[in-house]
């Protein structure tokens, strides 16, 4: 019978057959099945298809019970996909250019993501109503997001590590984002109501300014 989580002793499961029991699982481990998700949609709508929940499932090896516990359905799943295919990637930010500043490297970021949300607008803004859904319903023991700019802002801040305290680096990683993804610019076109490029000047004048800020030496005493 479809749907029955059956126990993982049985030497007749296989791993697509078993449904995560979620209360027991660790938050890394929740966040990287939910990434195999992604990506196992991602590698099956490069091929061309536009495949059902069960064909994802399998294809990142989880049940289709756990499937449907980390997405509501395929549309949501497959629009986060469709946002982790048009997400640029560091390597080919950051391949060059070693020795520049560290806000050169993160205006090259943000001006890429900037791009990147605005040619998937559409997809993006569902991708939030499915996420602030699935919060009003309750928080939750699964993650309702992927978090990808986390990982490019630390690339873009790789080299200049040594230049911030841990406590200045873990903020400014923070701050920034904040700056950088989706939610900016919601704030700066639907509730400022700025020309695209006034936003984009106003961001990048703030990464200036919360790297600077980083940088400062804590006030003493």
């Amino acid at each position: 019978m479809s749907g029955l989580i059956w126990p993982r002793s049985s030497s007749n499961c296989r791993k697509s057959d078993v449904a995560e029991d979620v209360t027991t699982i660790p938050s890394n481990q929740k966040k990287r099945t939910r990434k195999d998700l992604l990506q196992a949609a991602s590698r099956l709508m490069k091929q061309g298809k536009k495949p059902s929940l069960e064909e994802i499932a399998e294809e990142a090896l989880v049940s289709r019970a756990t499937a449907y516990r980390y997405f509501p359905g395929v549309e949501a799943l497959l629009i986060e996909a469709s946002v982790d295919v048009a997400m640029p990637r560091a390597e080919d930010l950051f391949s060059n250019g070693l020795h520049e500043d560290p806000v050169t490297r993160l205006q090259r970021l943000d001006s890429a993501v900037h791009d990147m949300v605005l040619a998937n607008e559409m997809p993006l803004r569902m991708m939030l109503i499915h996420s602030m859904e699935r919060n009003v319903r309750g928080p939750g023991d699964l993650p309702a997001r992927q978090n990808r700019r986390t990982p490019l802002i630390e690339a873009a801040l790789a080299p200049f590590r040594e230049e911030f305290t841990p406590t200045a680096l873990k903020r400014l990683t923070r701050a920034l984002a904040v700056v950088i993804g989706t939610e900016s610019m919601v704030a700066t076109k639907d509730v400022l109501q700025m020309p695209d490029p006034e936003a984009r000047k106003m961001k990048q004048w703030m990464i200036r300014a919360l790297v600077e800020a980083a940088r400062k030496p804590p006030p003493r005493g």
